[in-house]
């Protein structure tokens, strides 16, 4: 089991490295729709710096603390959907859609097999 400052750091790295990557990822789609591909690909590239270099450490006081590999993997995808539904509803304008119910769900339980045994 990990402990709970090293847990509770990696968990707040991973959500501030998530809120770089969804925007490297997708926020290009909405800010630089109308530019060439590749200057949206530098740009973004310029964002998910910033991603790795939250991530990295996240991924290392997490993995130095006890989170197994996939431990730390469900947790990313976790925090990934947590980030992504409010970035996709209020900065995209998407519809918002029973679906990322389901999907919260269905992580939720990968949440409970990847850690009943901790």
């Amino acid at each position: 089991m990990f402990s709970t400052l090293a847990g509770w750091q990696t968990v707040g790295l991973l959500l501030l490295s998530n809120v770089f990557m969804t925007f490297a990822w997708y926020g290009h789609l909405k800010g630089l729709a109308t530019k060439p591909w590749f200057i949206a690909a530098l740009i973004s590239w310029g964002i998910a710096l910033f991603e790795y270099l939250l991530q990295v450490p996240a991924n290392r006081i997490g993995h130095g603390a006890g989170f197994s590999l996939a431990q730390l993997k469900i947790t990313q995808e976790v925090i990934t959907l947590a980030v992504f539904v409010p970035f996709s509803l209020y900065y995209m304008g998407e519809p918002l859609k029973l679906d990322f119910l389901w999907a919260g769900l269905c992580l939720m339980g990968a949440v409970y097999f990847i850690f009943r045994s901790a």
